[in-house]
């Protein structure tokens, strides 16, 4: 905590720029205001830099969010696009977008561990730091913010913070001193403390940012299988498996890929079972949040008796099922593709979820669950973009879209199955119901966020509704 004027007045700044920020979760449209938990004074002179911690409350409630602040003495022309305002010391930036202070954030790190009022910087065993590297802050990022140092390692910032460890750090960390090769290796991350707003006594700790490898040869996975996609419809009269630009091969071998991965979590991390119990619980959350879903998008009512069968099966299964640490939140996009082979990245979980349940076993079904559902929207997109109702060729383009889905999802199972003990179809029940539910969170989201895209997961409900 400081009494610096300066930061006070920088932090006052804080509110109205958050109702703009992409990766703010909070209430919008009402009263926010921002006080600071932890502020931490990284370099005095040109550029200031302040790593700040602070409080956000709002109509929805109160969160803390990492803010890194850079203040120039002269307005910075390169910056406008992240200016937050004037104050009596200058003009205020959010820093991550600031090469100057970005550069001085990744010196932090040169000592191996280097600690600086509230914050430790660690640098894994073995691992090579890229001093002197300009950053580039990473487009597409919706809840953090990344930063890319030349073409040798990427530091996720993580914005809204939560006491404990993430496990994008936990589980990199983990699969990193396994030598598991199927992931970016982690280099280094951070911790931060700071005293709850309550005032006990006692420090709040979590981890606020990751240093992993970046992987100069990769290739997007959703690009990927959009390009397989585009090359089908271009086709028309072809068959998946006759195009050239077929993906049922890197599906194979990504399935290979998460396969062993899951069975690496299950040697480092803690296993355990899902209980007859725990499983009807799960069973009650997924209906729990249908029932919600219903009442926020009716046109998902018709189909909501069909989901609920797959939901309600779990309420009468009466052995144990195995859970780990998995993934959390898997998709085409958490996926790249190297010179020698799939690589699995971003292990956070799904963001808008509390930490303990990011950090909750699972069944590794639900990591292939959500695949699978990647796999539908690969396909289905461009019937969105390009290929709408009223277009002649939309119910041969849905046909294909169908069948490229399939063809891709048998391909990653047989993956999967051929480099574990466990073929994901051997459980249909809870594949199924994995399946159902990842498809109703996707029609909530698409109601609110993206509603061109609703038809996306409408379609998939009414399919797996008629599943019996």
């Amino acid at each position: 905590m400081t009494d610096d004027a300066g930061l006070n007045e920088a932090v006052a700044l804080l509110p109205e720029w958050l109702r703009h920020q992409n990766w703010y979760t909070g209430s919008r449209t009402g009263p926010i205001e921002a006080r600071t938990v932890s502020a931490t004074l990284l370099n005095e002179a040109e550029p200031r830099l302040w790593h700040v911690l602070a409080e956000v409350r709002h109509a929805e409630g109160t969160q803390i969010y990492q803010v890194p602040l850079s203040v120039h003495a002269h307005r910075a022309d390169r910056l406008d696009h992240v200016h937050l305002g004037h104050t009596s010391q200058g003009h205020v930036y959010d820093a991550l977008h600031d090469k100057d202070a970005t550069a001085i954030l990744l010196g932090r790190f040169a000592d191996g561990v280097s600690t600086a009022d509230g914050l430790t910087f660690h640098v894994q065993k073995g691992a090579t730091v890229p001093f002197g590297q300009t950053s580039l802050v990473m487009p597409g990022e919706h809840h953090n913010t990344s930063l890319l140092y030349g073409d040798a390692a990427i530091l996720k910032v993580f914005r809204r913070i939560e006491p404990g460890r993430n496990p994008d750090v936990e589980i990199h960390e983990a699969l990193t001193d396994a030598g598991c090769e199927l992931v970016a290796p982690l280099l280094g991350w951070v911790d931060g403390s700071w005293r709850e707003p309550d005032g006990d006594a006692d420090m709040a700790t979590a981890n606020l940012a990751m240093l992993r490898g970046y992987l100069t040869t990769a290739s997007d996975g959703w690009a990927l299988a959009t390009a397989s996609v585009r090359d089908l419809y271009a086709e028309g009269d072809l068959h998946a498996d006759e195009v050239g630009g077929d993906f049922a091969a890197e599906a194979y071998r990504l399935g290979m890929s998460t396969a062993r991965v899951h069975e690496t979590l299950a040697e480092v991390l803690p296993t355990s079972t899902m209980s007859p119990a725990e499983l009807a619980e799960l069973g009650a959350a997924m209906n729990h949040r249908l029932d919600a879903a219903v009442v926020a998008v009716p046109e998902l009512e018709p189909f909501a008796p069909g989901l609920r069968a797959h939901f309600d099966v779990l309420r009468h299964r009466t052995e144990p099922v195995p859970v780990q640490r998995i993934h959390g939140s898997y998709h085409l996009g958490q996926v790249l593709r190297t010179v020698v082979g799939w690589k699995l990245v971003d292990f956070e979980g799904e963001v808008l979820a509390s930490l303990p349940e990011r950090r909750a076993p699972h069944s590794p079904l639900r990591d292939v669950a959500q695949m699978l559902r990647s796999f539908d929207y690969a396909a289905r997109h461009l019937l969105i973009t390009d290929h709408p109702p009223e277009d002649p060729s939309h119910d041969q383009i849905e046909y294909r879209a169908q069948e490229w889905t399939q063809r891709n999802s048998d391909a990653f199972c047989s993956g999967y199955a051929s480099a574990s003990v466990t073929d994901p179809r051997a459980d249909l029940e809870l594949l199924t119901a994995y399946e159902a539910d990842k498809a109703v969170y996707e029609v909530r989201y698409e109601a609110r966020r993206r509603p061109s895209w609703l038809p996306i997961p409408l379609a998939a409900v009414e399919r797996l509704a008629q599943i019996r």
